[in-house]
């Protein structure tokens, strides 16, 4: 059923310089129109490019602990808890199609329940293809509603819809999917996403530049499309024929020259993006094509370039008048092959890491930190390293503690994974 699980395997450097979040090479797709041959750009001195951050933050080394560890998930990408619980009990996010009900208090456990079930309509064949996103909504339980981002086949499309979440919270209505949105793709990578509730109520939802390499329907500068865009749409209503409402503030709601969900263009690949529970910034992380990784912070009507740049630097010969936002960080392939984004430290039990944002590459199993200080990030430090670990996602409960999730290594490497809890090293 996964043809694709030995192309994740750890030996992690020998892998293509295209990689993307949960692959090892850029997939054997039919071949796109013909497009322009991207300029060749140097990598600038050391001193231009650290020139970009603040000092480093000097922040504490991390050790990572292993929780649950007599469960056995099946390539986990996510883990959330609802709204409403002050407890231990987690939803792990499978790729290939279920959601796990598990409790981070129980660490002896050798048995876990299964909360929803959908792998008859998940396309998961692809690395970077499957169940790849989920989100409570805010007002759990008032509205018991569970929305979930998914990859779906004939045709190829990608998916967000709504189930219904049982009056107990364990599980949710296969029977109840409503869909709200969906997006065709042309190709089985950059499927992107990450779909969430912002601080303001309204989902936020992202997606890849539809797959290839190089972006060769030209999504990323498409205002026509979903594809390499951040979405910002009204669950709570419907308008216009949509099963959702358009919130009249978003950035090109009078502008019939983008589609009106758009929140944010030109971002190629983002893997998981997250508000700042403090202070609601929406950082994400953008997996780069050739050379540099990049980190993001995602505002109102922003343009992050793609495919006209990469992370600091000249992509595309096109030419364009638009205003471009640079990242926060970037990192060139000897450092990071495929950018996961994490969370803005704020757990009162870690101070040392207090407002620092943890984030980490897939392929190196690499963990990296920096702070924000006015536009500026601090030269990102390496905080840890996991080699026998792809580190697919980060996680953060409800009382700010933060997880990272990855796909194990041994003779079963990326098909099973573990969640480990991070902690400051002695």
């Amino acid at each position: 059923m996964f043809p694709s699980y030995a192309r994740a395997s750890l030996n992690i450097l020998a892998v293509s310089l295209a990689v993307s979040p949960l692959v090892a090479q850029e997939p054997k797709v039919e071949t796109p129109p013909k497009v322009e041959t991207p300029a060749t750009v140097e990598t600038p001195p050391k001193a231009v490019a650290f020139s970009r951050y603040a000092p480093a933050a000097k922040l504490p080394n991390i050790s990572l602990e292993r929780v649950l560890p007599n469960l056995k998930f099946i390539r986990p990408i996510q883990m959330l808890q609802l709204p409403a619980e002050t407890g231990g009990v987690v939803y792990v996010v499978e790729q290939p199609g279920r959601i796990i009900l598990a409790d981070l208090t129980q660490d002896s456990a050798t048995e876990s329940s299964v909360a929803l079930d959908i792998r008859e309509r998940v396309k998961d064949s692809g690395n970077e293809e499957g169940l790849l996103s989920i989100a409570f909504h805010p007002d759990y339980p008032k509205r018991r509603e569970l929305y979930v981002f998914y990859t779906a086949a004939s045709p190829l499309r990608s998916i967000l819809s709504r189930f219904t979440i049982a009056a107990d919270g364990k599980s949710m209505d296969p029977a109840s999917e409503e869909i709200l949105l969906t997006q065709s793709q042309p190709y089985s990578n950059h499927n992107g996403g990450t779909c969430l509730f912002g601080p303001d109520g309204f989902l936020y939802l992202s997606l890849g530049d539809g797959g290839a390499a190089n972006d060769p329907h030209g999504n990323g500068q498409n205002p026509q499309t979903f594809l390499s865009k951040v979405l910002r749409i009204d669950v709570n209503a419907k308008s216009e024929g949509k099963a959702y409402a358009i919130p009249s503030d978003n950035p090109f709601v009078n502008d019939t020259a983008y589609l009106p969900e758009i929140w944010a263009t030109g971002t190629r690949n983002i893997w998981r993006m997250q508000f700042d529970r403090k202070n609601g910034d929406l950082w994400a992380g953008d997996v780069g094509q050739n050379k540099y990784e990049e980190i993001d912070l995602i505002t109102k009507g922003g343009n992050y370039g793609w495919n006209l740049r990469e992370g600091f630097h000249a992509f595309s010969k096109q030419k364009s008048e638009a205003v471009l936002i640079e990242p926060l960080i970037e990192h060139p392939r000897r450092e990071a092959v495929s950018i996961t984004g994490g969370y803005v430290c704020r757990d009162p039990k870690l101070p040392m890491l207090e407002g620092a944002y943890i984030y980490a590459d897939f392929g190196y199993g690499t963990i990296w930190g920096a702070k924000l200080e006015g536009d500026k990030c601090t030269k990102p430090e390496l905080l840890c390293k996991k080699p026998t670990q792809l580190i697919s996602s980060f996680a953060e409960m409800n009382d700010a503690s933060l997880y990272v999730i990855g796909f194990d290594g041994g003779q079963d490497a990326g098909i099973t994974g573990s969640i480990w809890k991070i902690q400051v090293r002695p």
